[in-house]
C-alpha cells in the first residue's frame, strides 16, 4: 500500500513537472516574440509618421498589412485617449490644461501582447488651471 502511494505521488509529481515545463517553454517563446515585436513597433511608428506627410497608396497598404501581422500575432494597441491616467500602461510626458488626470493627447501609441506590455503609451495628461476646482 505504501509503495503504491509513493508511486502515485511520483507519477503526479512527474505530470506536474511536464505541465510546468510546457508553461515555461510557452512563456519563453512569448517573451522572445515580445522582444522582437517590440522592436518592430519603432518601424511602424516611422511608417505611420511618413503616412501623415505622404499620400501614397502603397505606403497605406504596407502600414495596413504591418498592422494585420501584428494583430495576428496577438499585439493590440492600448486605447487610452480620454481615459484616466494609468501608470501601468501609460507614461506621462507632459501635464497640459484639461480635465484632471485624463489623457488629453497620445504622443506615442502603446501596445500589449496578451497581458504583457510591449510599450506603454506616451501621453499628455490633463491638469486643471490653478484656482479652478475640477469635479470628478
Amino acid at each position: 500500500m505504501e509503495a503504491e502511494n509513493k508511486w502515485k505521488r511520483t507519477l503526479a509529481d512527474y505530470e506536474n513537472l511536464v505541465k510546468r515545463t510546457a508553461r515555461e517553454k510557452a512563456n519563453f517563446v512569448k517573451f522572445a516574440n515580445g522582444r522582437l515585436l517590440g522592436k518592430l513597433l519603432g518601424v511602424l511608428d516611422d511608417l505611420e509618421r511618413c503616412q501623415k506627410h505622404v499620400n501614397d497608396q502603397g505606403l497605406n497598404l504596407g502600414v495596413a498589412k504591418f498592422n494585420q501581422i501584428l494583430e495576428s500575432e496577438g499585439v493590440k494597441e492600448i486605447k487610452v485617449l480620454g481615459q484616466p491616467f494609468d501608470p501601468a500602461v501609460m507614461e506621462a510626458t507632459e501635464m497640459v490644461e484639461g480635465p484632471k488626470n485624463k489623457v488629453i493627447e497620445v504622443t506615442a501609441k502603446g501596445y500589449q501582447l496578451d497581458d504583457m506590455i510591449l510599450r506603454p503609451a506616451k501621453v499628455k495628461v490633463g491638469n486643471p488651471p490653478k484656482g479652478e476646482v475640477n469635479k470628478l
